[in-house]
């Protein structure tokens, strides 16, 4: 009893730990650094914009083979891909070497022609000057939770203060080829999911470049490239794709959650930390199939070549003046363009929100290697998502994700019913044992020992298994973390209603204790946000504190007592987890009690221990019953011998 009682306050204990480590300590360190970060980014924005300094600079290598001295101009600051960086700033991709200035997005935006792009689900443009993709809303996604609040914008300008966007194009040796200053024709007005747009420019030398990009309904751009050869000889140029962001964005910093670059590489994902990426260099593999970009939380642009070629990729990190610059990108073999004839190539880029059930599609249809790791559902995939589905099959029928959580918690406690049903069993035996363990504690007194040695003899006598007491809670760990990891990370989750004050099942219970449950409207400053519990945190706390009456009491005295504060912990620790989650554990906390409680009735096994007094009533009158008649018996059997001649 006592080891699988220490196996218990172990996990329990893990979890607290990890859980506490993260809200006390990792937390706050975290929204300290970004403020500092913020206020360091407005310092660096606002030097930008009074002095006028360059925020170019020339960063290292990526994968590839192709040599330097190719003749591709560059803009400082991007990566070239397979060149040898000794030539420095002489041969970048993506543009012009003056340097660029730091402006405001809508001044980056009119700095240059472009050309709109627009569908239910996307806003933005594409820019005529170097043909980038730099400029993307998600129209029915907002910053919060109220509709009239901003847009997210995924992708921006070059020239502004962050720079994110997507670069298509070709390398090649002698060869002049469109650069990030390159202004493209365009013989369309516009890219919708029904009128793709065309652009093309003429090298002058005989060789005519056309860039063709299709947009589907949700977030997918599909670019072909086209190069016609009308020189006397034949070229030899090579596909690449690049995703550039510039500064590091503001971290969540859970260690849940990744964030930063990652990709699917011959079936299996990589993901690398931004500071992972800083301070161990560039890294380089080759592929067939798979995607490579950078992702959010929610939010992710992955570049998707060719899934029949094999490509270079590599993730790099540099300096772009003051900031941070990462770049994903790869490099596909060269493609000979007969003299006369023409080479193309497709490639697709998504840019967009990681819905799951979007992402599987595109797997489905477009053959997109995995895209659904882009989502990170963690070590309990082959349990997270299923989890998802059912959560998201059952909002269908029930028309709330916070009704498909409680329903789905119905259906878990159905499922692990018969191993719960035993082990609920052999719990009430023990708290019926509950005073005969409290008198082995006071003849035993200090004599660890012995008293184990008796616990264990009266177990065996009684038929008890302490054991099995551990198994709902061992199941139900897995399900925790996985469910967790359904309403942390799945987009479909954020901002989904419940009822009552919970608008937003992803995020805290915004009712706290400091706010006085909502009466008194005031920001409560993060570093009292443990202590801010709100309601539903306060009603798993009591549920937790209710069921763990009905629960045996531990033996030894100092483990009785830390039990005895879990619910207060875990209702701090959990004061900020998703409103959802804590939904979750208070109703599953109240079906085990209810389950607990109709076994303890059933077998008359009282709350505090013991039996109840009806049970005790019961087995007493039989037993009398039984000792009358056993005396009777006696009684009638002397009489007869005294009687017998």
């Amino acid at each position: 009893m006592i080891e699988q009682k220490n196996v218990i306050l172990a996990v329990v204990i893990s979890i607290v730990i990890l859980l506490g480590w993260q809200y006390l300590y990792e937390g706050p360190r975290l929204a300290e650094q970004r403020a500092r970060l913020e206020q360091q980014q407005k310092e660096e924005a606002a030097q930008a914009l009074k002095s006028g300094s360059p925020v170019g600079a020339a960063v290292p290598q990526s994968a590839g083979t192709q040599s330097a001295g190719s003749g591709v101009s560059g803009q400082a600051g991007q990566p070239r891909l397979g060149v040898d960086m000794s030539a420095a700033n002489k041969d970048l991709i993506g543009g012009s070497l003056k340097p660029s200035m730091s402006e405001t997005r809508e001044a980056a935006l009119k700095a240059s022609p472009r050309v709109p792009l627009h569908s239910e689900r996307l806003d933005g443009s594409i820019s005529l000057v170097g043909g980038r993709i730099d400029d993307l809303v998600l129209r029915d996604y907002h910053e919060k939770l109220d509709k009239s609040s901003p847009a997210i914008v995924l992708l921006w300008p070059t020239k502004s203060e962050r720079p994110y966007y997507a670069e298509f194009g070709w390398l090649g040796k002698d060869v002049k080829l469109p650069t990030a200053d390159t202004l493209w024709k365009t013989r369309g007005s516009r890219l919708s999911p029904k009128t793709p747009l065309l652009l093309t420019w003429d090298n002058g030398e005989g060789l005519t470049f056309e860039r063709e990009y299709s947009l589907d309904d949700n977030f997918m751009i599909t670019l072909t490239q086209r190069v016609k050869n009308n020189t006397s000889k034949d070229i030899s140029l090579a596909p690449y794709g690049l995703l550039s962001r510039t500064g590091t964005p503001q971290l969540l910093g859970f260690y849940i959650l990744h964030e930063g670059l990652l990709g699917v590489f011959d079936q299996t994902l990589k993901e690398v930390d931004y500071s992972d990426l800083r301070d161990d260099g560039a890294q380089r593999q080759s592929t067939t199939g798979g995607w490579l970009g950078i992702t959010d939380k929610y939010w992710l642009a992955a570049l998707i070549p060719d899934q029949k070629m094999k490509v270079e990729t590599s993730f790099n990190a540099a300096k772009r003046g003051n900031l941070d610059l990462y770049q994903a990108d790869y490099l596909a073999p060269p493609i000979v363009a007969k003299s006369g004839g023409v080479i193309e190539t497709t490639n697709s880029l998504f840019a967009g929100a990681k819905e799951v059930t979007m992402l599987d599609k595109y797997e489905a249809e477009r053959g997109v290697a995995r895209f659904d790791l882009a989502v990170d559902f963690g070590w309990f995939y082959w349990l997270t998502k299923p989890i998802f589905y059912m959560i998201i099959w059952l909002n269908e029928r029930l028309g709330n994700f916070g009704l498909a959580i409680l329903a789905l918690t119905v259906m878990i406690k159905l499922l692990f019913f018969p191993l719960a049903n035993k082990s609920y069993v052999s719990m009430s035996r023990m708290k019926k044992l509950q005073p005969k363990m409290v008198e082995l504690r006071e003849r035993c007194g200090d004599d660890r020992q012995k008293m184990n040695q008796e616990m264990m003899a009266l177990y065996k006598t009684e038929k008890v298994n302490p054991a099995s007491g551990c198994l709902p809670m061992v199941v139900q760990i897995p399900v925790f973390f996985a469910l967790y990891k359904v309403l942390f990370v799945s987009i479909e989750m954020r901002h989904a209603p419940f009822y009552g004050w919970i608008h937003d099942l992803s995020a805290p219970d915004p009712l706290g204790l400091l706010t006085a449950f909502g009466m008194i409207p005031w920001d409560v400053p993060e570093i009292y946000q443990m202590v801010n519990i709100g309601i539903w945190p306060l009603i798993m706390g009591i549920s937790m504190f209710l069921q763990q009456k009905l629960n045996p009491a531990p033996a030894d005295p100092v483990q009785a007592k830390i039990f005895m504060f879990m619910p207060i912990m875990f209702t701090f620790l959990l004061a900020q987890f998703p409103a959802g989650l804590v939904i979750y554990w208070a109703w599953n906390n109240v079906l085990s009690m209810t389950q607990q409680w109709v076994i303890m009735r059933r077998m008359g096994v009282a709350i505090g221990g013991g039996s109840t007094p009806a049970a005790a009533s019961a087995s007493g009158g039989s037993s009398g019953n039984k000792s009358g008649s056993s005396k009777s018996a006696s009684k009638g059997k002397n009489a007869s011998k005294e009687k017998k001649p």
